[in-house]
């Protein structure tokens, strides 16, 4: 089979429609971020490639154990922190209540974390040694 006929077989050509409409929609939801339409007007990649790629690299890297930790933390801790801030800042309290809320659940899930780790790291090596 030759390229050529790869190119228009009828599932890929509706790939490549869906593709480039999604890459539309993520193009026109990244302009509202004037650091990466400054981004892309200084080193001409498209915001959709950064953005994709960056994504690309957060899982590449949590992949790889030794790595999983800094990222998860960059990304579950440090970065939510910084936009808090900035929510706090501004006038509006809808933000406010978001991030709140945020940091609820997250508490939450690191304290329900942290006590299933404790039982099964402490307390049921305890009880099989006993048995």
């Amino acid at each position: 089979m030759s390229a050529q006929k790869v190119q228009q077989h009828p599932v890929v050509m509706q790939a490549q429609d869906k593709l480039g409409y999604y890459n539309s929609q993520l193009d026109k939801e990244l302009t509202k971020y004037p650091v990466l339409v400054n981004f892309e007007q200084k080193t001409q990649v498209p915001k959709t490639y950064l953005v994709l790629g960056a994504g690309a690299l957060v899982i590449i890297l949590h992949l790889f154990n030794p790595l999983a930790a800094p990222v998860s933390n960059l990304v579950g801790w440090a970065i939510p922190a910084y936009l808090s801030f900035k929510a706090i800042e501004s006038p509006a309290p809808q933000d406010d209540i978001q991030w709140l809320t945020y940091w609820v659940v997250f508490g939450f899930f690191n304290f329900l974390e942290s006590f299933a780790l404790r039982i099964v790291l402490y307390y049921i090596p305890c009880c099989l040694s006993l048995a």
